[in-house]
């Protein structure tokens, strides 16, 4: 009777959950429908706030995005700001006469050193027009205060806190547990700096993995202390010894090493706006949000032939047609139908991956490849586009990447679980096995490999990455003992792919547009057009809603062992041979 009255409940619960959700659904929909009636209107004297503070940056975001304006995600905390909308609206800002600043929100920002560069050049561009930038927050992590040292004024709350102290990147290792359990991974792989398998049998990093590591750190590190020290009139020797020596240990500490202008509340930083406006002390502030403001700026070149499709390529590189990832197959035929339309003229691949199935991949360079012998093809790279990511850019005319972008990583493994002390010691299952051939249960996991199976499996990955280097020395017109110089899986920043040939420019998506409108002669007579097309929102909420809620009640639960769930979880990517980053860096 209580199996029947837990199962009773369980069935009552999901009842009355699935009523609230309708509910909840249906009143979102009405709320959102109204305020998308109302037309956006722009008054004199407006501040453009953009509260970035504790949003992912992403690639983008739907242009309807509701939460920009102003609605919170109801299925979780987790909510993303779209890079390319933001900078759309802040263009918008910089040339509309009735935008007289900006009030910036960056605190906790959740967003990598290149997507804040980016961002961070579009603000710096906006302040040419002789317009402010204010931001204010109560605590300013590494990323929300480089990206807000760009303003004029920056102001911190009294008890706040500047989180001033460098870069680090943290990884989890599973070998542990593994032993625990009773699993056991063997590893294949090419290059020495190909640590992309050390988070399953090692409990720290490697020697080569820890060089590779700093090496690439210390180079992200300086650009940003670089770019604080200009912004803020301090030398640069100084700016490090503070960094280094995490000198901002309280509030008082932020004012007295001029990182930041006053020790104020968020009510007197609304007071020094209204001075800038001009208005009285009980004014309203005349504030409009991206999403708003973007929706007013005008599309230029409707009516032009000259087309330039770029194709935003963000996530891992998995095989079949999953969303929200670089799959094989949808992008494939996203480049194809660029590379068919003859309205089109160029092609630019903004490229955010740590990289995943080299089968993947290859399907992809294919592709591109095809692309690149019908039209200009340019490969902007974004935070990070590494070993996959590097794989599907190698046949580009140009690759741009930002000074800070991770790239590389040209290596490829492979990874195999014995289960066999799991299921045989722990669990008491056994297992038997029938088989017409030599090899008919081959990687059997309930079993240790074989050197046969194992002398296969590496020569598989050996050929794999003469495959990767070859595509890389022919996409890059070097020679394939040059490619190995700089491979063996190594990740470098885009300053030090740019010196080892992997990297054409240094610069964001504008510069890669940049370079596409010139190859094609265009001048100011041509259009961008963004693919993959966009779901509608209520489309991506809706598919959403079960892994938010999902997710949200493991991470309440698990707390920081959801970290351990969520490498686990990860593991059903890791399907074939794989061109993936050495590890997931945690730049922080």
């Amino acid at each position: 009777m209580k199996f029947l009255g837990n199962v009773l409940a369980v069935i009552v619960g999901l009842f009355v959950f699935s009523i609230l959700s309708f509910l909840l659904f249906f009143g979102l929909i009405g709320i959102i429908a109204a305020s998308s009636d109302e037309e956006v209107t722009l008054e004199k004297n407006t501040v453009l706030h953009l509260n970035l503070n504790g949003r992912t940056l992403v690639e983008r975001t739907a242009e309807d995005d509701f939460e920009l304006g102003g609605f919170a995600n109801p299925f979780g905390q987790d909510f993303s700001a779209g890079l390319l909308n933001l900078k759309k609206a802040i263009r918008e800002a910089k040339s509309n006469e009735n935008i007289k600043g900006i009030y910036l929100n960056t605190g906790m920002i959740l967003a990598g050193q290149a997507n804040l560069l980016e961002l961070r050049e579009v603000l710096e561009d906006f302040k040419s027009s002789g317009k402010f930038i204010v931001a204010y927050d109560e605590i300013y992590s590494e990323g929300g205060y480089y990206l807000a040292s760009v303003a004029d004024e920056i102001y911190l709350n009294p008890i706040g806190g500047i989180d001033f102290n460098g870069l680090s990147s943290e990884g989890v290792f599973l070998k542990g547990f593994f032993e625990k359990v009773g699993i056991k991974p063997e590893v294949f792989r090419v290059g020495e700096f190909k640590s992309a398998v050390e988070p399953f049998i090692l409990d720290k990093m490697s020697p080569e993995n820890r060089l590779q590591t700093q090496y690439f750190l210390d180079d992200i590190n300086e650009q940003m202390i670089t770019a604080v020290s200009d912004s803020r009139g301090i030398s640069f020797d100084s700016t490090l010894t503070i960094n280094n020596q995490m000198l901002v240990r309280k509030p008082e500490d932020a004012v007295n090493f001029h990182l930041v202008d006053a020790l104020t509340y968020e009510d007197e930083v609304h007071a020094k706006l209204r001075e800038k406006l001009g208005l009285g002390e009980d004014e309203e502030i005349p504030t409009i949000n991206a999403t708003q403001l973007g929706s007013l700026a005008k599309s230029k070149n409707l009516s032009s032939k000259n087309r330039i499709a770029v194709i935003i390529a963000e996530g891992e590189i998995v095989g079949g047609s999953a969303e929200g990832v670089i799959s094989s197959e949808k992008f494939a035929q996203e480049i194809r139908e660029a590379r068919k339309n003859e309205n089109i003229k160029a092609i630019v691949l903004r490229v955010n991956s740590p990289g995943g199935s080299i089968l993947a991949s290859e399907v992809i360079w294919r592709e591109m490849k095809e692309a690149k012998a019908a039209k200009p093809v340019v490969v902007s790279m974004g935070e990070v586009a590494a070993s996959g990511g590097y794989y599907i850019s190698a046949p580009a005319d140009v690759i741009v990447a930002q000074p800070n972008t991770i790239t590389g990583s040209i290596g490829i493994f492979g990874l195999w679980f014995n289960v066999q002390e799991l299921i045989n010691d722990k669990l008491g299952v056994t297992t038997d096995v029938v088989a017409t051939g030599e090899l008919s249960d081959f990687m059997n996991p309930s079993r240790p490999l074989t050197e046969v199976e194992r002398s296969i499996i590496q020569r598989q990955i050996e050929d794999g990455y003469d495959t990767f280097i070859s595509r890389v020395a022919e996409g890059r017109g070097m020679e394939p003992e040059a490619v190995k110089e700089v491979a063996s899986g190594r990740v470098w920043t885009g300053n030090q792919a740019i010196e080892r040939g992997l990297v054409d420019e240094l610069g964001g998506l504008d510069k890669a547009i940049e370079i596409a409108v010139e190859k094609i002669e265009a001048g100011d007579d041509y259009r961008i057009i963004y693919y993959p097309e966009q779901k509608p929102w209520f489309e991506t909420l809706m598919s959403d809603f079960g892994n938010n809620v999902k997710l949200k009640l493991l991470r309440n639960q698990l707390g920081e062992e959801y970290k351990l769930l969520e490498k686990i979880e990860q593991l059903k990517n890791l399907q074939g041979v794989q061109a993936r980053m050495p590890q997931e860096f945690k730049i922080r």
